[in-house]
């Protein structure tokens, strides 16, 4: 077998923290295997990617975001700070202007040995051919989501449902009902079209050229799905995660910050002295709440009782008046960005209210805490179905029709609350995640599936020949 020099990664993240983080954990463990790796980003982006990995070794490349499109304001880089999440198309199809520079930049480069890119960055396909080298494209799901967008296509399960809210089976699944509503809209209609589909089909034809699909998530939480997507899907799929288990110190030379003094942390720490147990709540920094519903979900918090510390957008609390008085002696409302891992990892926690963002989820399971699901847009749906009824580490907040995405009525909240907190229900999905976090500490460990995973990426992407370093 054949040697090459210490291989070359190339990691050009989606501009949006939740597919930012996951592939900045993923620099570090490559790292960690002794591989040169480079991060493309724009200019806004990358001085929090520096701070966040701090570590000289990794290359960041900065490549000017567009300017002049229609929807997105001077100055946007990411996501989080589109004044509506309906610019979000415009701003994922006005990465594809950045392909020029991308490949101009590849150039002086030590040359590749692959790509690994966001799903959303399908453009980089053709610039990954363009140099004769693989491109692994990442997708910030769980197997189990992007195992059901796929099928439902090629089954159709729902073309006799006659509402969106009719259960209907997937032969290949035959245990799971689902419904329309479960997919985010308009991928769950009969006849999906428009922009969204059209830009997802794009993706795609780029994924199925690509050489393989990296997952945030390991083999033992979701085997079925994992097995599945390889046996009848494809393009391979790697499980390497929990990503955000990289930061721990199981991996000695990447650090984390020091939360010590932070105010949450001292509120926290008198929580447990007290021996008061909190719940954590948390809904991601992208999903579009209505006034109305942060009413009732405040309402039902403060109806529960409970000890929590909600970290939300200081925008939020014009909606809720007087709210934060009224339960000053028992919450803390946090309003800027928290080290959520840390929060999570906290003796006092309890339960995390949640959204069911796929990485709040893995860092929930990793944290060992059990999830209590309330999911409001994108893939989240079916991420709620998979915490409650596939792996049974959380329970799931309902809405009062009966539809996954109705309205949520404050009794419901607290009654849910009460049952995570101190129910039997709630004490079952507690032995559960502990249970499942123990495997995911264990993936990642020497000798784990992730582990192992993760070197036979670094294998394949040197085209089978054995690599020098050291691992």
């Amino acid at each position: 077998m054949g040697t090459v020099p210490s291989p070359h990664f190339v990691i050009f993240p989606f501009m949006s923290h939740g597919h930012t983080i996951p592939l900045l954990h993923l620099a570090a463990l490559l790292r960690h295997r002794f591989v040169a790796v480079t991060i493309f980003t724009t200019p806004a982006n990358a001085p929090s990617i520096r701070d966040f990995l701090k570590d000289e070794s990794i290359s960041v490349i900065e490549l000017p975001f567009p300017k002049g499109i229609d929807g997105i304001p001077p100055g946007v880089e990411i996501t989080e700070k589109l004044p509506s999440m309906s610019s979000f198309g415009q701003f994922a199809r006005a990465t594809k202007l950045m392909q020029p520079l991308f490949e101009q930049a590849l150039l002086g480069l030590q040359p590749p040995t692959c790509i690994i890119s966001d799903a959303f960055l399908g453009w980089t396909q053709q610039s990954a051919e363009k140099f004769s080298i693989p491109r692994y494209f990442f997708f910030g799901m769980s197997i189990f989501a992007t195992t059901l967008y796929q099928v439902l296509g090629i089954e159709r399960p729902h073309a006799e449902a006659i509402s969106p809210d009719v259960p209907f089976t997937f032969s290949s699944f035959p245990w799971l009902k689902l419904t329309r509503n479960d997919f985010e809209p308009p991928f769950g209609d009969l006849e999906p079209k428009g922009p969204a589909v059209d830009f997802m089909l794009e993706q795609a034809v780029s994924l199925a050229k690509s050489r393989g699909m990296i997952t945030n998530s390991f083999y033992e939480l979701e085997p079925r799905f994992a097995d599945y997507w390889s046996q009848h899907l494809g393009p391979k799929s790697w499980c390497v995660g929990p990503l955000c288990l990289a930061n721990q110190p199981m991996i000695a030379n990447i650090t984390h910050p020091d939360n010590k003094h932070e105010t949450w942390m001292q509120w926290l720490n008198c929580k447990l002295a007290d021996r008061q147990p909190v719940l954590y709540v948390a809904f991601g920094t992208q999903a579009e709440v209505s006034a109305e519903q942060i009413q009732e979900i405040a309402r039902g918090l403060e109806l529960s009782n409970t000890s929590f510390l909600w970290v939300t957008r200081p925008k939020v609390l014009d909606h809720l008046k007087g709210f934060e008085e009224r339960v000053k002696d028992r919450a803390l409302i946090v309003k800027e960005w928290v080290d959520q891992s840390e929060v999570l990892k906290h003796k006092s926690i309890k339960g995390f209210l949640s959204h069911c963002g796929w990485n709040s989820v893995m860092e929930s399971i990793c944290a060992k805490v059990p999830i209590l699901a309330l999911p409001l847009m994108a893939e989240q749906h079916l991420n709620a179905r998979f915490v409650v009824e596939e792996i049974g580490v959380g329970l799931r907040i309902m809405p009062r029709n009966g539809s996954v995405r109705g309205f949520v009525e404050a009794e419901e909240v607290e009654k849910m609350v009460r049952e995570l907190m101190e129910g039997e229900k709630g004490e079952g999905v507690r032995k559960k995640v502990k249970e499942m976090g123990e495997n995911a500490w264990e993936t990642m460990k020497e000798g784990g599936s992730s582990w192992s995973t993760l070197g036979l990426l670094i294998d394949d992407a040197c085209g089978g020949k054995q690599v020098l370093i050291d691992v």
